[in-house]
């Protein structure tokens, strides 16, 4: 198949200077930060559905798709499937991304049953698996498309409908199995129709219950065929149910907790599910890394002006910065990844631009990177911090912590105390200048 990129030469680390739209300027896969290389902190990764499958189509008309893919003949079809796959990793191979992430049915077409389904999924695997030997571009995940086809209306693992759940399960043992065939390092659960639209026709707990059951189901079936891969759940709070159970990182770690899957599986968080929650990226990344189960990221933005999973290419460094303070704080990346579910917009319609996004994200994310290993390096802020809490380091503070004490106690000290003296000033205005002077 000839190149579908002929005019594109693998992207270089130029530096900050360089003027040239086709380079890095910051990213440096082989620059050491705190010790590892860029690449193995940022573990980089392409979206099948976004890059390969996305056209550009309008989300609220129905529009026309603006974008021109040349390599793309107008079907779904297998003989389609098959070559979008050496595309991927042409595009992948240029730009220098170590690894790519799919839905099953991203990279191959349904058929009329679920057996040729199955059949047209491991034909393409082939492909993909020819591919990755040649190429060295790994999996960082797959996962199963359980929110598209008109079967999952009501949901999949929670549908009100046993047959569903059955089929879904079916889809999700295969994808494990494809995932686990191309030695992919994770598998993703994203709950876009698990959930409701209204309570009035909803039974919440026995589709959590479900729920539940599903996701055990899932984890006996990793252990039964060896797959080492972590498992995740990928928060977001609506879009396209008005409620959906996974809808930030605390309710994701208490559905785990209560239905004791926490040492199961780990968070795999997304920049614009977390502001759709009504949260920051930093705050569900600091809610999941106290918990010990933060493993990958979704890098994405959405628009201060709209209210939606607008999928944007991250430009921005403050969140980048703030996106690796966390991750650098809880150990940084494993078997996760910083995974471009992001798209070129409507109006970005030709090839190149796909390039242009991901050197921008990969750029401000090696930027991100080296700031906050500076802050780190320099430590002001964690001195700040440890010096707010250093009432709790000895004393009273420490025998709380250390669960030596109750209320009776606590209430026979605060007699002798008296009035409490001031706190330390919070100082943010301080601490966003000092951030400031690195950025």
């Amino acid at each position: 198949m000839p190149a579908a990129f002929p005019k594109i030469r693998t992207i270089r680390y130029e530096g900050p200077d360089s003027k040239n739209p086709l380079a890095f300027k910051h990213y440096n896969a082989d620059e050491l930060v705190e010790g590892k290389s860029m690449k193995e902190h940022l573990r980089f990764s392409v979206v099948y559905w976004h890059t390969m499958r996305g056209r550009g189509g309008d989300m609220f008309d129905g529009g026309s798709g603006t974008w021109l893919r040349p390599w793309e003949d107008g079907t779904n079809s297998l003989n389609m499937a098959l070559k979008r796959v050496p595309v991927l990793f042409e595009f992948c191979e240029k730009l220098g991304a170590p690894f790519y992430a799919f839905h099953d049915r991203d990279v191959a077409p349904e058929g009329k049953s679920l057996s040729q389904t199955n059949k047209n999924l491991d034909r393409v695997v082939k492909e993909l698996k020819k591919c990755q030997r040649d190429t060295g571009i790994g999996l960082l995940w797959g996962t199963a498309c359980l929110f598209v086809h008109p079967r999952y209306m009501h949901g999949a693992a929670t549908s009100c409908n046993a047959d569903v759940f059955a089929y879904a399960a079916a889809q999700v043992k295969k994808a494990i199995e494809v995932t686990h065939d191309l030695r992919g390092a994770g598998y993703v659960f994203w709950g876009g129709r698990e959930g409701y639209s209204t309570l009035l026709n909803t039974d919440m707990k026995r589709e959590l219950d479900h729920l539940g059951a599903f996701l055990h189901m899932a984890v006996a079936h990793k252990k039964k065929i060896g797959f080492k891969g972590q498992f995740y759940i990928e928060p977001k709070p609506k879009e396209p149910t008005k409620h959906q159970y996974d809808s930030d990182a605390a309710a994701c770690l208490n559905f785990l907790r209560e239905y004791d899957l926490l040492g199961d599986l780990k968070l795999n968080i997304e920049t614009n599910h977390a502001t759709l929650a009504g949260h920051t990226m930093q705050h569900d990344l600091e809610v999941a890394g106290a918990a010990g189960a933060l493993g990958s990221i979704d890098a994405n933005t959405g628009d201060v002006m709209l209210g939606w999973d607008t999928d944007q290419f991250p430009t921005d460094i403050y969140l980048t910065t703030q996106i690796m303070l966390t991750l650098l704080k809880y150990g940084g990346l494993t078997t996760g990844g910083t995974n471009f579910d992001a798209k070129c917009r409507r109006e970005s319609f030709e090839p190149v631009d796909l390039f242009h996004a991901h050197i921008g994200g990969m750029d401000a994310f090696a930027r991100g990177l080296k700031i906050a290993a500076a802050i780190r390096k320099d430590g002001r802020l964690a001195e700040f911090v440890k010096n707010r809490y250093s009432s709790w380091d000895s004393g009273l503070g420490q025998q709380i912590e250390k669960g030596k004490v109750g209320f009776k106690e606590l209430a026979q000290y605060t007699l002798k105390l008296g009035e409490i003296k001031t706190n330390q000033s919070g100082r943010q205005e301080f601490l966003e200048n000092l951030i400031n002077e690195f950025i």
